[in-house]
């Protein structure tokens, strides 16, 4: 029975399998007897532990070995602990390198994350079951946890793990005690690895699972080449773009945005990413009564920038109802809000649209072709929020390269074009652009 907690350490398909066999032969290095961290029998409580390390001898071994700075071996070597590679031997839930005369322990290649064996929940429920035999039910606040939640879960085997505990333990006793004394502190260090307490980092936690193996050698079959075939041909016959058309164009619009984007040049009154005032953002957001000369520049840029701005489409929709064509900006305003709007009020709001600008003799009757107009009508029987795509794509085009152009040239534009007030926008020195004729954008 495999249970499924919140964090899953089976290290599917191995995602880090390359980057760790590299991190194993640097630590095989670093164990070698003649030019290895030099390690020595240290006392522990009454027990003398072998080939014992301290920090500050594997930073200064790191610092030596990868010719790097004190701050990147320190990096490199938490990282080695976080692993399970080294391991501490008195603080076991600190997983840093401390570059002190804090002692370590290489783990042994068993425990190396790189095994192909998955650390299982039953094998984490079975040495919990010793430890809590041997520490006579003395558990530490996190081990404990862990113990009643597998204890719940693994309710129906947990005689078995128990019994298989019992005797681990009574085979454990016929061992030394130096060596129970390591193998305890080896299989501690890889569960706080593997089974971290909650809250806390751990360096085994990986994202989702993938669907293929990335170590798998990949073998050649005659569909695999078959398809490779079918797309070579297809990307052959699609039409390529020169690439001095596409610089062209990127050109043009870096050239053309060059003004407005604050970090190309310095925004006035002030830059808000630098210092404490956020003035500029006040002065410039879409919900301000009278426009900034930058705001009112962008509109110039391409219909979606005007209509994108607040302010800028109740200057627009004021010119549509001097022309008399205001039902298109009322159209398009009420297909975003049914697009965008609750699913129950889809409903009401289709036969509201319906009625107000589709219906013959509507009072706000929009002018589309025939043809958009039949499949409109005829999706409204059923409708949803996608219904209104082709009526209202027509009415932006329509907008966007008839009336948006005859907008730029009225009075009602150049009013606001050339009377900014200049205190809208304090200590702007930056000169109107020199307009003969609108910039055009296509969106």
């Amino acid at each position: 029975m495999t249970i499924r907690t919140l964090r899953d350490y089976g290290q599917h398909y191995r995602p880090r399998m390359a980057c760790l066999k590299n991190v194993e032969v640097f630590v095989v290095e670093m164990q070698d007897p003649k030019s290895g961290v030099k390690g020595a029998d240290q006392k522990l409580n009454v027990t003398i532990i072998p080939h014992v390390i301290n920090g500050q001898d594997i930073l200064a071994w790191i610092v030596t070995k990868m010719k790097v700075t004190t701050e990147e071996a320190q990096a490199f070597g938490t990282m080695l602990v976080a692993y399970g590679y080294i391991y501490p031997l008195q603080n076991h839930r600190k997983l840093v390198l401390v570059p002190d005369s804090t002692l370590y322990r290489f783990q042994t290649p068993y425990f190396w994350p790189v095994q192909k064996f998955p650390a299982e929940d039953i094998d984490y429920a079975i040495y919990l079951a010793r430890r809590n035999i041997r520490k006579k039910g003395m558990l530490e606040p996190y081990e404990q946890q862990h113990y009643d939640n597998l204890h719940k879960w693994m309710n129906p085997k947990w005689d078995f793990i128990v019994m298989q505990a019992t005797e681990q333990y009574k085979a454990s006793k016929e061992r030394k005690k130096p060596d129970r004394v390591v193998l305890d502190c080896q299989e501690r260090a890889y569960w706080i690895v593997h089974r971290p307490p909650r809250r806390t980092h751990s360096a085994m936690d990986y994202g989702l699972d993938r669907l293929i193996d990335p170590n798998a050698e990949e073998v050649l079959t005659f569909d695999m080449v078959r398809r490779t075939n079918i797309f070579l041909t297809q990307a052959l016959m699609r039409s390529a773009v020169k690439s001095s058309v596409s610089l062209t164009a990127f050109v043009k619009y870096v050239t053309t945005h060059h003004n407005h984007d604050p970090f190309l040049t310095t925004p006035v009154p002030s830059n808000p990413w630098i210092t404490d005032s956020d003035e500029f953002w006040q002065l410039n957001s879409r919900s301000v009564d009278i426009p900034t000369k930058l705001s009112v520049e962008r509109w110039v840029l391409s219909f979606w920038e005007l209509i994108s701005d607040p302010r800028g489409r109740v200057d627009f929709k004021l010119f549509l109802k001097k022309e008399h064509s205001a039902e298109n900006m009322a159209f398009y305003e009420a297909a975003e809000e049914m697009r965008w709007g609750a699913a129950s009020a889809i409903p009401e709001k289709s036969q509201f649209i319906f009625n107000t600008f589709l219906k013959p003799g509507a009072p706000r009757w929009i002018n589309i072709d025939g043809r958009t107009m039949g499949l409109t009508v005829k999706g409204l029987v059923v409708p949803h929020r996608y219904v209104l795509d082709a009526a209202q794509t027509h009415i932006f085009l329509l907008m966007k390269k008839d009336t948006f152009y005859r907008y730029l040239k009225s009075p009602v534009h150049k009013d606001i074009f050339y009377n900014v007030p200049p205190v809208s926008v304090p200590g702007y020195l930056l000169p109107l652009p020199q307009v003969s004729s609108p910039q055009r954008h296509i969106l």
